[in-house]
């Protein structure tokens, strides 16, 4: 039997087999130095320059006093900066807290105050908002760095983090970092409730990394647009950081608009993107869609939240040559669960797919037992890609990883080959006359009718059926749909229960920067739908 050897020995192999998300960038710098790895608006960083700021910035860090453990929050829309911060963060094992820019100061204090942040970094526009976020938080004596985006002057108390960046000591840090110290601290996106704060480590995201590699067919000859939020770790982790590993090259915009991606694409030639269905909606509406040069697309990528049937086969039929995964997990999953292939695009449309390759999921009742094939229950999950937990909070903890298996809260059916279909999530679930229907299934029926653009299917309060089945659909532009069309249309799909009780119509659907549809917003904008209509049987 091997036995552990005594400091300074055991030590010395520590650092000889270290492993971590600060290893990683390190590693392809020194197999790429000279090739491309971040293109951000005016900005080019080979390989060897973004290693070269990534030590800048940790030293920065160090030199005003961030140590290992501590957290600094970050509130930026996308930029090269961010993707610096992300690595400085890790060689030095402080936690980098992404925050969502699309938050207001009272729920950004609730994550400063939560994390404890010790240090603040945010984009020049957004720094007034997080200052108000500081002093409702108390947090007073943090460190401070602006990006600066040409979004006006933060004042004296905030430091230039290009300075840190592009200035200084390009020496690297020498801070042990173990394979499962926390990293990262990801808070939820809170469409429900109080966002909880998901601890990461290196062992989580590596493995998962490998897993986007090997089931995703990911390459380091791959040229991506990166364009949703980095602050979700779908865009962050299943593409920008597995790009960094493989010495692939990144495009990154600020955000998801449809004339920009489809002109980068042109542009840069890119070879892969990954767009939630909201955002692939809008780039197959634009009008720019059937004008830009695609042909250089060869992978394309969906998550986040369902892709319709339809939409599907029509990205097949104007994409003809892009290879189609569907990603499907959660931030506690850091994100990725289970893929489904190319290959199984339309003969299992709307699945999620099988587990990736590092993680074992099943079906289970409400006391953790298997259920049987074909029968709804509760995803859940085994994984090295698993969190370390939520933080501060062992009682959501305790819940979510009951009997050794990561609880998802979405429900779901595996067939007999063991393809899961995500039913809905357990909040999403309509409870209607004493039945269940999934919302779901009445959005992938409407997505049928000739006109539809999108669909939130949702339930409201009703006197009668204590939940009444609700549709907000937004028509394509030019045509006109009308609520008995879309009556007409469900009467020979669904059954009568599950057939919307109200139909409303709407320019636009409420979501989040990263692209998932708020239907917590629409529930409490429609509330009184049934008090505000004539109820009738």
């Amino acid at each position: 039997m091997a036995e552990r050897f005594t400091s300074p020995t055991a030590a010395a192999i520590d650092t000889a087999r270290q492993h971590t998300l600060g290893d990683l960038l390190r590693r392809s710098a020194l197999r790429s130095p000279t090739k491309a790895a971040i293109i951000s608006g005016d900005m080019t960083l080979t390989f060897g320059e973004f290693d070269s700021a990534v030590n800048r910035c940790a030293n920065a860090l160090t030199a005003r006093g961030l140590v290992k453990g501590e957290r600094l929050a970050l509130v930026s829309h996308n930029c090269w900066q961010f993707a610096v911060l992300h690595y400085a963060t890790a060689r030095l094992g402080v936690v980098l807290v992404p925050v969502n820019f699309g938050l207001g100061p009272e729920e950004i204090a609730y994550i400063l105050d939560h994390s404890g942040a010790r240090a603040v970094v945010a984009e020049d526009a957004l720094v007034p908002t997080v200052t108000t976020a500081m002093r409702l938080s108390g947090v007073t004596d943090a460190i401070t760095g602006v990006i600066t985006m040409g979004g006006g002057a933060p004042g004296a108390d905030w430091d230039s983090v290009d300075d840190w960046m592009l200035a200084g000591d390009p020496t690297p840090p020498q801070v042990p970092v173990a394979d499962d110290d926390p990293l990262r601290l990801m808070y939820t996106s809170g469409t429900e409730s109080r966002p909880k704060g998901v601890l990461l480590s290196s062992k989580s995201l590596i493995n998962q990394y490998v897993s986007c590699i090997v089931d995703g067919g990911m390459s380091g000859d791959d040229v991506e647009v990166h364009s949703l939020p980095l602050f979700h770790c779908a865009q962050l982790d299943c593409f920008l950081s597995v790009d960094v590993y493989l010495g692939a090259t990144s495009i990154i915009l600020p955000g998801p608009d449809p004339a920009a991606i489809l002109a980068t694409v042109e542009s840069h030639r890119a070879t892969k993107l990954f767009c939630p269905p909201t955002v692939w909606i809008s780039l197959l509406r634009h009008p720019d869609f059937d004008t830009r040069d695609l042909s250089s697309l060869r992978k394309g990528y969906y998550g986040a939240s369902p892709m319709p049937v339809e939409v599907l086969r029509e990205m097949s039929e104007r994409l003809p040559d892009v290879s189609l995964w569907n990603f499907y997990g959660q931030t506690e999953m850091s994100p990725l669960a289970t893929i489904l292939q190319p290959h199984e695009q339309i003969d299992r449309a709307g699945s999620a797919g099988r587990a990736a390759l590092n993680v074992e999921t099943r079906v289970v009742d409400d006391e953790d037992n298997p259920v049987p094939v074909g029968e709804v229950g509760e995803i859940v999950h085994r994984s090295p890609h698993a969190c370390l937990g939520y933080f501060n909070d062992e009682e959501k903890t305790a819940v979510a990883f009951r009997n050794g298996w990561f609880h998802s809260g979405d429900l779901g059916i595996v067939d007999e080959d063991g393809y899961l279909s995500v039913v809905d999530r357990k909040k999403d679930m309509i409870k209607t006359g004493g039945e269940n229907v999934a919302s779901r299934e009445v959005e992938e029926a409407i997505y049928l009718l000739d006109g539809v653009a999108e669909v939130a299917v949702f339930g409201v309060p009703h006197p009668k059926w204590i939940e009444a089945v609700t549709a907000v659909v937004v028509p394509k532009d030019g045509a006109t749909l009308t609520e008995e069309a879309v009556e007409h249309h469900l009467a020979g799909v669904l059954a009568g229960f599950k057939r919307p009780k109200f139909v409303v119509f709407a320019d636009a659907l409420p979501k989040n920067p990263s692209g998932k549809i708020l239907k917590k917003d629409l529930r409490v904008r429609h509330a009184e739908l049934a008090t505000d209509s004539a109820v009738s049987g």
